[in-house]
């Protein structure tokens, strides 16, 4: 079977496949736990790219379980499609926030508006920054360097977004 290129959701599942066999539930909820703080994948993601590893024989299927729950396994082809993929340039970010691209617009904004755009995004990045210490701490107690390397990523981006919006206009 050929080689076939893979995209970052593709290769995240293949990576997260490494752990053992799951269904696209239980990859879903490691992908969250795993990749969450600095990583997002949606359900629809999950399972648009389940079938289309199968076909391209990176992954294959298991027994169906309960609820036709469909265990997923990865091949030694999507082992290499996945060391392939480290191996790549990963490119340049994708940079996409919602918070700045309405501060953009800040003049159409009344105050009120902007006040409650700050506030929310405030306790959404400080409730960020603290999951991720903490995970990025069990990483490290756990013996994953990798992993908090990883997580303190997501420390300093919503540290960055903390200091960005103190400093963000309000009129």
């Amino acid at each position: 079977m050929p080689d076939f290129q893979i995209n970052p959701t593709a290769a995240a599942l293949l990576g997260l496949l490494h752990e053992g066999a799951m269904t696209g539930g239980q990859l879903m909820a490691a992908a969250e736990r795993r990749l969450g703080p600095y990583w997002s994948m949606t359900r629809s993601q999950v399972y648009r790219e389940l079938p289309v590893l199968a076909e391209m024989g990176y992954v294959r299927l298991g027994k169906p379980g309960p609820r036709s729950s469909q265990p997923y396994a990865i091949t030694a082809s999507g082992k290499r499609a996945f060391t392939r993929w480290l191996a790549e340039s990963p490119g340049r970010d994708a940079l996409r926030n919602p918070v700045a691209l309405r501060v953009a617009f800040g003049q159409q904004h009344s105050g009120d508006q902007l006040q409650t755009l700050y506030s929310n995004a405030n306790q959404y990045h400080s409730e960020a920054m603290t999951m991720a210490k903490e995970q990025a701490k069990e990483a490290k107690k756990n013996g994953d360097p990798f992993g908090a390397a990883a997580l303190e990523f997501a420390v300093a981006y919503h540290k960055a977004a903390l200091t960005w919006l103190k400093a963000a206009p309000t009129s």
